[in-house]
């Protein structure tokens, strides 16, 4: 009933799939066969009716006998068994009509099976024949030559023009327009600039651009996803083997009831009849099919899983242990914050940083230069740049000595609080400083994902009854994460050699699903019923040991992958309960002389086409997510984009109370405070008014009632009345100067707002951004 292993790599072609009608043939020509035996008994000529259908009977006998014979010879016991009995038993007693149908009905399981399983793999087919197998290299003198994607090494500047796939991981050129549905899920083009890193199986549909290799063909995204769709369609699930366990009952049962049936009565046709009824396709095809339909939808989903076993393991899972970085978090750090010394300029400071951290292979510097290109900062040419590992990168920009890293020295007095602020918050300090001291300080987090605190909610409506964060992080920032997302225990300064330790203390006592990201969450995720990997980045150690790897950067399709696994192993043990379950009672009544062969095939036949069915409804259903109505997604598009112009706001609005809280007789300080005051009343209360009049009415639908978003509404009125708080403060000072008498309930109105936006802005990206199948988990500012 199954397929054998076959291999598929990046640079040999894939085996040509099988014609969408190659497996309804074998049923055509019978059912043809069965009716032509039909109409030769009704025109009188029964002889040749019979001969037509113990022709049939033979045509099914024979491959059913072998692969029953290879089956023993291998001691595997199976049920196929039952249904050559069957065969042969109607062939003995002479009932060939009831030995045509149940060839027919063996040749209709098969047939909806192959149908399944070809609707189920398409996907992973898809994969698997759009592996790249040759790339154009650029040659070192300025031409251009095809070679095998074997030969390509990293370094090599390759071009990948309109339509191809992108054949190895790499960094482009220029920018780039790039399909990355296949690879990633997600429908919408994205562009790359100059710098940034794609991978390998997306598809340019743009402009051709140069691409330097990162990685190696065998290395990159595609190759690993390609290793795993193959081993997918291979492996023989559980669930089958499952079917298998079952027939060590089933099997001795039919028999001793046949038996009993032919004893007490003296009819050996009895007992036929008891063979036919019994043959036990719900077992041989019902749970197979519900299996791989399942494995195709969470392909689909953006999860590709390496067999029908991890799935349904993933369907019967109750612990879930998270690694936190990469997984929980982004995994890549961002600048939450600039703080700059009294009266510098906060994008010249992250002007300077990035500009000497381009040449950094740092993780850091990679994070400065991306924060400062999203806010449009011009970066110059650094010179005389030189790198000292643990302290920092120093170089020349424009003339002046810049020193990006560690600060030397004993801090001013601004930059000591900013140190212990930064360490309450659990966030890292990069200190810029020139030749005169410390200019100022980028505070670097990685945020929590937009979808994770929904998903750990998702998980546990799923089934999931302990989820644990393990993480080699500090217990205070790993706390903070913990409280965030809702999990229930949460286990700090953890080596990769304790993760594992952990996980098997929680496979011992329940089916326990691990997820991390990166190679030092390879051995605890080789230690669990499932090991997830977060592989959206990369073909790294922890996919290779993986039973699943999620393709897309997305966490919430994880509890896609468990509603999924847990809908179709419910429908697989359905189908094989009620399909046995029928079974045994047309058992019975054929044992009882009341079913008659004939009668029990036609049975048989509809107790099979009944369960198939029911099995092919794994192909849908489960999900307790809904997809957005298309207006509704553009909206969330529209106003997460705007999240990333409220932030810079809220820098100078910190900034400013900071002043405020300081300096309060500074000159600079009044002009500071009019200016964060217009830019509040012009940019940030218009986005607010705005989501409240379009996006939460459009979101009431998919969130049940208006009543989801009453909360966030009410935060508007608190936003709009701090805003307006702040004004009248301002129509208070008319001699250009705070009155110290206002500055106590100035600050409590500034750092208030601060704190409100602050909440506002986060529980809009974790419950209703992270709603956009596509979007949400990469909300700007998060």
């Amino acid at each position: 009933m199954g397929s054998e292993p076959r291999e598929c790599v990046p640079g040999q072609p894939a085996r040509a799939p099988r014609r969408a009608w190659a497996e309804w043939v074998p049923l055509v020509l019978l059912t043809v066969a069965v009716l032509a035996g039909a109409a030769l008994w009704f025109v009188g000529a029964h002889d040749a009716a019979r001969l037509v259908w113990a022709a049939v009977t033979v045509v099914a006998l024979v491959p059913a006998a072998w692969t029953t014979l290879r089956q023993l010879w291998l001691r595997q016991f199976g049920v196929d068994v039952i249904a050559v009995l069957a065969l042969l038993g109607a062939l003995l007693v002479r009932e060939y009509l009831a030995g045509a149908v149940i060839a027919v009905m063996v040749a209709t399981g098969r047939a909806l099976e192959e149908y399944a399983q070809r609707r189920a793999t398409r996907d992973l087919r898809a994969l698997l024949e759009r592996a790249p197998r040759q790339a154009r290299r650029r040659t070192p003198d300025g031409g251009i030559e095809v070679v095998p994607l074997d030969r390509v090494a990293v370094g090599d500047r390759l071009v990948v023009g309109p339509g191809d796939v992108v054949p190895v991981d790499g960094v482009v050129e220029e920018a780039a327009t790039l399909d990355e549905s296949v690879v990633t899920g997600e429908s919408q083009l994205v562009t790359r600039a100059a710098g940034e890193e794609v991978a390998s199986g997306v598809v340019n549909a743009g402009a051709g651009f140069g691409l330097r290799a990162r990685r190696n063909a065998a290395e990159s995204t595609y190759a690993g996803i390609v290793r795993l769709a193959g081993e997918a369609t291979a492996r023989k699930a559980p669930m089958v083997r499952l079917a298998d366990r079952y027939a060590a009952a089933f099997v001795p049962f039919t028999l001793v009831l046949a038996g009993l049936a032919w004893l007490l009565s003296g009819e050996f046709l009895r007992a036929v009849a008891v063979l036919v009824v019994a043959t036990p396709c719900p077992l041989l095809l019902a749970t197979p099919i519900a299996v791989v339909s399942g494995l195709s939808r969470v392909a689909r989903r953006g999860v590709l899983v390496r067999d029908g076993g991890s799935l349904e393991q993933l369907g019967r899972a109750r612990t879930l242990l998270l690694d936190k970085t990469g997984t929980l978090t982004a995994g890549r750090p961002r600048a939450a914050e600039v703080v700059v010394a009294p009266g510098g300029d906060r994008d010249e400071v992250l002007r300077l940083a990035a500009s000497v951290e381009q040449l950094s292979p740092h993780v850091l510097a990679a994070a400065l230069v991306r924060q400062a290109r999203e806010r449009g900062l011009p970066l110059a040419e650094p010179t005389q740049v030189t790198e000292e590992p643990g302290h920092g990168v120093s170089g020349r920009v424009d003339g002046r000595m810049v020193h990006v890293g560690q600060l030397a020295g004993e801090p001013p007095e601004w930059a000591a609080r900013l140190g212990e602020r930064a360490e309450r918050a659990g966030r890292s300090a990069v200190w810029v400083s020139d030749d005169h001291g410390p200019l100022g300080a980028i505070l670097l987090e990685d945020p929590v994902r937009p979808d994770a605190r929904r998903t750990v909610r998702r998980l546990r409506e799923a089934g999931l009854t302990r989820l644990v964060m393990v993480t080699g992080d500090r217990p205070g920032t790993a706390r903070q994460v913990a409280q965030v997302v809702g999990v229930d225990d949460v286990i700090a300064r953890c080596s990769p050699q304790e993760k594992a330790e952990r996980v098997r203390e929680e496979s011992a006592h329940a089916v326990t699903v691990m997820v991390g990201d990166g190679v030092n969450d390879a051995p605890a995720l080789a230690e669990a019923h499932v090991g997830v990997a977060m592989g959206a980045t990369g073909a790294t150690a922890s996919a290779d040991v993986a039973d699943a790897v999620l393709t897309v950067d997305r966490l919430d399709r994880l509890a896609d992958a468990v509603e999924i696994a847990r809908y179709a192993r419910r429908i697989a043990v359905q189908s094989a309960t009620v399909g046995m379950g029928l079974a045994v009672l047309a058992m019975l009544v054929a044992a009882a002389g009341r079913l008659p062969p004939v009668a029990g095939a036609f049975l048989q036949e509809g107790i099979d086409v009944l369960v198939i069915l029911n099995a092919l409804r794994a192909l849908g259903g489960g999900l307790r997510r809904r997809d957005l109505p298309a207006h509704t997604v553009e909206l969330i598009d529209r106003y997460a984009g705007e999240h990333g112009g409220v932030r810079d706001v809220l820098a100078a609005l910190r900034d400013t109370a900071d002043m405020v809280a300081t300096r309060p007789d500074d000159p600079a300080c009044l002009p500071a405070l009019r200016e964060v005051h217009r830019r509040l009343v012009d940019e940030v209360l218009p986005h607010e008014a705005a989501e409240d009049r379009q996006l939460y009415p459009a979101l009431a639908g998919p969130l049940g009632s208006a009543e989801a978003t009453s909360t966030m509404s009410r935060a508007h009125v608190e936003i709009v009345r701090l805003v307006e708080r702040i004004g009248g403060h301002l129509t208070a000072q008319p001699d250009g100067r705070l009155r110290r008498d206002e500055v106590p309930d100035l600050l409590a109105a500034l750092y208030g707002l601060d704190a409100v936006l602050r909440l506002h802005l986060a529980q809009e990206e974790e419950d209703y951004f992270s709603l956009n199948p596509e979007e949400g988990s990469t909300a700007p500012g998060r």
